[in-house]
């Protein structure tokens, strides 16, 4: 066990030897487990808003994916993102509610369609997938992969999320709808895990390989669909047809871009634990959850 980083107050990390990959997990608080899964080139540090506000009412468990954050890359290349999702399960002591964003959220719905006995919930924000296949997804998913622009902009990140017009330049890029009203920590926070991938590359690859609206008849968890109405790196009629697929509900957030989890961590909060409570895992709604800031 390790002390927290400064992005997840009062969590504790561990490692895990899981298939010949070491996975780095945060940990905190008490109740029903929520694991919060970040998405392509992020780390547990893009949770830094979100995970202690959960924390305050559920056991929320970071994990951070192979290849990304201080987890190591998988031992060989692969076809899909099964082997992610298999991961993702093996580091859950419990059945869990699985919130994903982006690359993290396709892994969910993976882990919820191989493993329906470890996925009691979905929470799919700014789902990607659907459109991953297409060239112009497989061009920019390589080209970050080469040029690792994260690992240059990770060193400079408190430069980055104190100047708005650098939050404009860079975050823009990223897919944030109003990227200079990003919170500071927020802005830190992503371009902090950014600097710490090793092999993003694998990922990318498997994400354009893999279909995620393949084998959707085997999830048979309940599911929420949340995305920002303003996303411009997963188009909105994606989030309607995983809805319509999963037959579940659409939160779209008004002014958000693809970050939810930076951009409207709150609205991000409550959408979930209405979620927990309208399936039963949290008997009441919290008045007012705080947010880090």
């Amino acid at each position: 066990m390790m002390p927290s980083n400064p992005f997840l107050p009062g969590f504790t990390a561990r490692f895990r030897e899981i298939r010949g990959t070491r996975l780095r997990t945060f940990e905190a608080g008490s109740g029903p487990t929520v694991a919060l899964v970040h998405g392509f080139g992020g780390a547990a540090s893009n949770w830094t808003l979100m995970a202690p506000a959960l924390a305050q009412r559920c056991r929320v468990l970071v994990p951070e994916l192979p290849g990304h954050g201080g987890s190591s890359p998988l031992p060989a290349p692969v076809e899909t993102l099964d082997p992610y999702a298999d991961r993702l399960v093996a580091v859950l002591d419990d059945p869990a509610v699985l919130v994903g964003h982006s690359l993290g959220a396709v892994v969910a719905l993976r882990a919820a369609a191989r493993h329906p006995d470890a996925v009691r919930g979905l929470v799919l924000a700014g789902c990607a997938g659907i459109g991953s296949g297409t060239r112009q997804a497989e061009r920019a998913l390589t080209l970050v992969a080469l040029v690792k622009p994260g690992k240059r902009l990770s060193r400079r990140r408190r430069a980055v999320a104190g100047n708005p017009v650098l939050k404009r330049v860079v975050f823009g890029f990223a897919g944030a709808a109003d990227p200079r009203a990003l919170e500071p920590l927020a802005a830190e926070g992503f371009l902090a895990g950014s600097g710490l991938y090793t092999d993003t590359r694998t990922a990318g690859d498997a994400l354009v390989r893999t279909d995620p609206r393949v084998e959707l008849e085997r999830v048979r968890c309940p599911a929420l669909v949340a995305h920002g109405a303003r996303d411009l790196q997963v188009p909105l009629r994606d989030a309607f047809q995983y809805a319509r697929l999963l037959d579940a509900p659409l939160r779209v957030i008004a002014d958000c871009g693809h970050l939810l989890n930076g951009e409207r961590p709150r609205a991000v909060v409550d959408a979930i634990f209405g979620f927990l409570h309208r399936i039963g895992e949290i008997e009441e709604l919290p008045l007012e959850p705080e947010l880090v800031r």
